[in-house]
């Protein structure tokens, strides 16, 4: 991998990861437009690290009155009501099924799913999915006619049972296309909470999940040497600095705005990779893994 191509690839893992269009799909994409090898599911999780480096530091705060409240509820029984306390839990319990399946799917998450025919119909079957969940949203808070606004849940809200269904979400994201963000997020406004809440408790539950998924990648590299480790660096560290701005202007934007104009991106861009695949102007199939 050439320093011009981690530069790349380091601002697309960046620029994606926080919004819901899916950085695995687009690192895949841009290494396949480009005509680059396939960067590789170690690649991906390494610079994944990055970004959650960004989302530890953003939400430092938060991070830390939780894993406070957390430590103090093991020891002492009153602080098991405190709300941050609770929140330790349920990302805890919210991790549990995407660490489950990608140990179960490891095989397939780095060789059949990444196939730009699944990427492209995941891209397709997601953004619709969004749409119907930002739509439902929108409705509720705006209300109608007839129709008084609905109050939406917070993060007050979140119980055990949420906190499992937006771990199943996030666990739809091992299949590139899908989008870590875009599935729990979803996720969430079909189960009724606010865009913020449901944006941040997505953020939070990513972390475990992605530092582990790293870390995994990390050791196993390691083992193996099939990392070209200057370049991935190099793009961690981009992936770091613009997935930081991408989280500042995220969380501002899904206050006031709508999904919509990911939603048509996602679409089109399915779209015209299913075009492209089926007229032969690219191959479904990755080229080498860069190592």
């Amino acid at each position: 991998m050439s320093w011009f191509e981690s530069l790349i690839l380091g601002l697309v893992q960046g620029l994606t990861e926080f919004l819901p269009v899916s950085s695995s799909a687009h690192l895949r994409l841009t290494a396949a437009f480009s005509g680059w090898k396939d960067p590789g599911a170690a690649f991906t999780a390494i610079t994944q690290i990055g970004t959650e480096a960004a989302v530890l530091i953003y939400f430092r705060k938060d991070i830390g009155r939780i894993i406070a409240a957390w430590s103090k509820s093991l020891f002492d029984k009153t602080m098991r009501k405190d709300h941050d306390a609770q929140m330790g839990w349920l990302v805890i319990v919210g991790s549990i099924p995407i660490g489950v399946l990608g140990l179960t799917l490891k095989d397939q998450i780095e060789g059949p799913f990444r196939d730009l025919r699944i990427t492209a119909t995941m891209l397709v079957v997601i953004g619709i999915v969004i749409g119907v969940a930002d739509r439902l949203a929108a409705r509720d808070e705006s209300g109608g006619k007839h129709r008084a606004p609905k109050q939406r849940k917070t993060l007050e809200n979140l119980g055990v049972r949420d906190g499992l269904i937006f771990g199943l979400c996030q666990a739809c994201a091992l299949i590139p296309g899908v989008s870590r963000s875009g599935a729990t997020i979803s996720g969430g406004l079909f189960m009724g909470y606010k865009r913020e809440a449901a944006a941040r408790y997505s953020f939070l539950l990513a972390i475990p999940a992605v530092l582990a998924s790293g870390l995994f990648e990390t050791k196993d590299a390691l083992e193996t040497g099939h990392v070209d480790w200057p370049p991935t660096l190099f793009a961690t560290v981009i992936a770091f600095a613009s997935g930081y701005a991408v989280i500042a202007w995220f969380m501002k934007f899904i206050s006031t705005k709508s999904f919509m104009p990911f939603v048509y991106y996602r679409v089109a861009l399915g779209v015209v990779i299913i075009a492209l695949v089926a007229t032969g102007s690219l191959s479904p199939h990755a080229a080498e893994s860069a190592g």
